[in-house]
């Protein structure tokens, strides 16, 4: 299935489309009005603290047609394949040339272990071309002596930022960019609602596009054009075939779930930074500024790696059931271990319950390396229709 031509007729959908498909030129355009740009690696940097200090973020993604020259000198080979390249742009320049600073959050271990792999890069070799950077500690257990000291190293990373911008970031300025950032989530959020409604008119990679748009462009901007594509796709026409959601490893691109759309599912969530979770969750206002931060990124949706497996089942199951799927796809890159130890209570917890479910497990990186997946793929989308391939 892929992109429908529908959507590609929407002129709103084509535009956050290029930004998807050329992903340095919002950012190239930003530094060339003498602004500042900071790549953000981890899912948890708090956009709302960039914005104020009138930077632009962007996520850090990885390029599977780059060679990992540079990567191989100092990682091993037993990282996540997409981190290994993610690191390989951090580290030969191209993230230099593109962005002025690097904040990184420790969003899952491996990312921790690249942070210190960096620092200490930076120190034997400081003429390597990495920006410079800046860490964020949160605790992500969820009790208040935790969120005292996760508004202590939230307002650490604000001071750095203030370094940055070689301003004060006021509490107005905070505020100002929570909202900007609330209305981008709740336009996501209306945009969703056409994929989990009882007429599906967005496709998951429809939808991952619309959603990645926003990690490298402007939010105003992409706030507007979410709401037109939003607009255009209640004319699309209504997906049909098994409703599926998937969990697993984050898709800096649409290749996965255009090979499962062609099996004839329809991806109709994820639990992913790149999907779904990206927008759940907004600023408080109410609160002060820092808290508000801290109340946002620290008590969104369990994700995997910062969550007990009970609370990782009892998640997968509710967004199951509000984005109405049948089946779930499990899928996680080789090496990536952590993400599996969910796994065989979320499994039980779905049998248990009449939802289909599939695990891909160790996979290489790019999707297009795995011989037999279309066929698996098609198997159970067969199974789920209550046929035989």
């Amino acid at each position: 299935m892929s992109i429908r031509s529908c959507a590609l007729e929407s002129r709103a959908f084509a535009a956050l489309k290029n930004v998807y498909d050329h992903r340095e030129e919002a950012a190239a355009r930003w530094r060339a009005q003498g602004k500042k740009v900071v790549a953000e690696l981890g899912c948890d940097v708090p956009d709302e603290l960039v914005i104020a200090a009138g930077m632009l973020p962007v996520r850090v993604y990885a390029d599977p047609e780059k060679p990992l020259d540079e990567t191989n000198k100092y990682l091993e080979y037993a990282f996540d394949p997409t981190v290994r390249a993610q690191f390989e742009k951090i580290v030969d320049g191209t993230y230099h040339s593109q962005a002025d600073y690097l904040a990184i959050s420790n969003s899952t271990d491996v990312i921790i272990r690249v942070f210190l792999y960096l620092r200490e890069l930076k120190r034997v070799e400081p003429d390597k071309p990495v920006p410079p950077l800046a860490f964020i500690d949160w605790l992500f257990t969820r009790h208040r002596l935790h969120q005292t000291r996760d508004e202590f190293v939230i307002g650490l990373f604000k001071r750095q930022l203030e370094e940055w911008a070689g301003r004060e970031i006021t509490d107005e300025q905070v505020r100002a960019a929570g909202r900007v950032c609330n209305e981008n989530r709740r336009a996501l959020r209306e945009m969703a609602r056409l994929r989990h409604g009882r007429e599906v008119r967005i496709s998951g990679s429809e939808a991952l596009v619309i959603i990645g748009a926003g990690l490298f462009m402007e939010k105003d901007a992409h706030t507007a054009l979410v709401r037109q594509v939003t607009e255009d796709a209640k004319n699309w026409p209504v997906l049909t075939g098994p409703r599926v959601f998937y969990t697993g490893a984050n898709q800096e691109d649409t290749a996965l779930y255009d090979k499962i759309e062609a099996a004839g599912m329809v991806v109709v969530g994820e639990d992913t930074d790149w999907g779904d979770r990206h927008y759940d969750r907004d600023y408080n206002p109410d609160y002060p500024v820092i808290r508000g931060v801290v109340d946002r990124y620290l008590l969104r949706e369990y994700s995997a790696k910062k969550a007990t497996a009970a609370q990782r089942v009892a998640a997968l199951d509710r967004e199951v059931d509000a984005a109405g799927a049948r089946g779930v796809i499990f899928y996680t890159n080789q090496y990536d271990e952590v993400a599996t130890w969910d796994m065989p209570g979320q499994r039980r917890s779905l049998s248990a319950r009449g939802i289909s479910h599939i695990t891909f497990g160790r996979m290489q990186w790019p999707v297009d390396k795995n011989e037999g997946l279309d066929e698996k793929l098609a198997g159970f989308a067969a199974e789920m229709k209550g046929g035989v391939q």
